[in-house]
């Protein structure tokens, strides 16, 4: 316990001579911050819990001697004007208790705070930043597993039979019958059987990038010795063609979050590779998870968890950061390099979106292109459709209630949403003030990123990785509303924290 407590105290750079109640607080609101860090490439309800937790136990240390100091800047006024205005917009909503509830979300800013004033040295920076890759690398290199193993019954040549009947397409994936999972022909048959009375049963079904739940008519299954004539199912095989989604459920907030983890990953890997380059002493590039080899691997695995995703504005977003990452240091070798590993990687990407979702990277014939395309001039529109929306917006998720009123989403011929962009979703619901402002956290935050500079090819790894990330996360936000996908956002704060105290302790000497 001891050497626990020790290390605890080293890594976090806690003072020793501190008093002892001040001093326990402290070690324990570190050690929910690294409970955070492990649960935030996996679960947003572990995470919340870690975070919450830990912020709790900080805000008490807050009032316990030796109070800490506090020394607010341009970007912290940005941030809190940025919340005020929700506030405003939210008390003149359209629907006040749907907004005012929704402010929990905009409150994940304070995650931010969490980790920017609980990492005091270089050391936690370094421990935590490999903490979130390495606890990433779980979902990653179970994506493939997962891909190999196939999961459900995708069928093919089903004419004449319940599925038919049912409107399922070629290839959709049964993953369910009446609640249980199924890997064959033999299992759906089983379970069908279990209740030889009924006239519909219920399958889970997997249909182009969405789950369904839908009943099955009864009727058409015929008596037969074999489960592919009952069913009239002429072929089927495991499902490998869904969109990976790592332990999040949903493919666009684990490519997302992968974004920037991959970012800060290749930030410290072109560090170090720059370094060696450059023929200088490599000390930091020999072992552990801060190695060319280990990186390299890492960045290897996530790029096909990232691939199977066929999330095409992350994956753009991972070319962009990671072209912005190079080109900031400048190494002409470390270019060459990403040009030749990018362009077939590009190239396997546009095969596996093709044969995962049927779609090329730009296709008008797209349908989730044509709902953008929907949705962004509605939005437009109803933003500008009066001075009051214009400046206080209408709402946060206002247009739950009022979608049909506004005769949004194609007139409820689309579901009903968002506006798939965070520009857009923050103009429409909050007015161009909010708008404004998150723009000004955004550059506020790129000028210190911009600035940093260190002989430590680690930590100026680890601010190029999150530079970068921070790249992709505002050009995908162009597309995605992933400030409103609240694991994507925690994990984008989170950074942000990290690397903004590290550039505080680097400028403190």
């Amino acid at each position: 316990m001891e050497r626990f407590v020790n290390w605890i105290d080293e890594t976090a750079g806690l003072n020793a001579n501190a008093p002892a109640s001040t001093l326990w607080l402290e070690r324990i609101v570190f050690i929910f911050l690294i409970l955070t860090t492990l649960s935030a490439p996996h679960s947003i309800a572990a995470t919340q819990i870690a975070w919450l937790s830990g912020m709790m136990l900080w805000v008490v240390r807050i009032f316990v001697r030796p109070r800490p100091t506090f020394r607010p800047g341009k970007l912290d006024y940005a941030i809190w004007a940025f919340f005020g205005w929700s506030v405003v917009s939210s008390v003149f909503s359209y629907a006040p208790d749907i907004s005012i509830n929704k402010l929990r979300v905009v409150s994940l800013f304070l995650m931010f705070y969490f980790v920017y004033h609980n990492v005091r040295s270089a050391r936690s920076v370094r421990f935590l930043a490999g903490a979130l890759i390495f606890s990433a690398m779980v979902a990653v290199v179970w994506t493939p597993v997962e891909r190999a193993i196939g999961r459900g019954v995708q069928i093919y040549g089903f004419q004449g039979g319940p599925f038919e009947q049912a409107a399922l397409a070629e290839g959709d994936t049964i993953l369910e019958i009446n609640g249980r999972k199924v890997s064959s022909l033999d299992d759906i048959s089983r379970f069908i059987a279990e209740d030889p009375n009924a006239e519909k049963f219920r399958a889970k079904v997997y249909h182009s990038d969405s789950y369904l739940t839908i009943e099955v008519p009864t009727g058409r299954i015929k008596p037969a010795l074999s489960p592919d004539e009952s069913l009239s199912v002429k072929r089927w095989q495991k499902g490998r063609t869904w969109r990976s989604a790592g332990f999040y459920g949903h493919y666009t907030t684990f490519a997302e979050v992968l974004q920037l983890i991959m970012s800060l990953a290749f930030g410290i890997f072109a560090s170090l590779v720059s370094q060696r380059f450059a023929a200088r002493t490599d000390v930091e590039s020999g072992a552990g998870l801060f190695s060319i080899k280990t990186l390299g691997f890492c960045l290897a695995a996530m790029t096909l968890a990232m691939i199977l995703t066929a999330t095409r504005a992350s994956q753009l977003a991972v070319m962009v950061s990671a072209a912005a990452i190079v080109l900031m240091l400048g190494n002409k070798k470390l270019i060459i390099a990403l040009l030749a590993v990018g362009l077939p990687l590009a190239l396997a990407g546009l095969i596996v979106l093709q044969q995962t979702r049927g779609v090329g990277f730009l296709d008008s014939t797209d349908n989730s292109t044509t709902w953008r395309q929907t949705v962004y001039r509605e939005g437009l529109e109803l933003w500008t459709a009066s001075p009051r929306n214009f400046v206080v917006g209408v709402g946060m998720d206002s247009v739950q209630r009022y979608a049909k009123d506004w005769h949004l989403f194609d007139d409820g011929r689309l579901p009903t949403g968002h506006f798939h962009s965070t520009p857009l979703q923050l103009a429409v619901e909050r007015g161009l003030p909010a708008l404004l402002l998150w723009l000004a956290i955004i550059g506020l935050y790129f000028r210190s990123l911009w600035r940093f500079k260190s002989d430590s090819a680690v930590f100026k790894g680890i601010v190029l990785g999150t530079f970068g990330g921070a790249i992709g996360f505002f050009l995908s936000g162009l597309v995605h509303y992933n400030l409103g996908d609240s694991e994507v956002a925690m994990v984008f704060f989170f950074l942000m924290g990290l690397s903004l105290a590290l550039i505080d302790q680097n400028d403190r000497g």
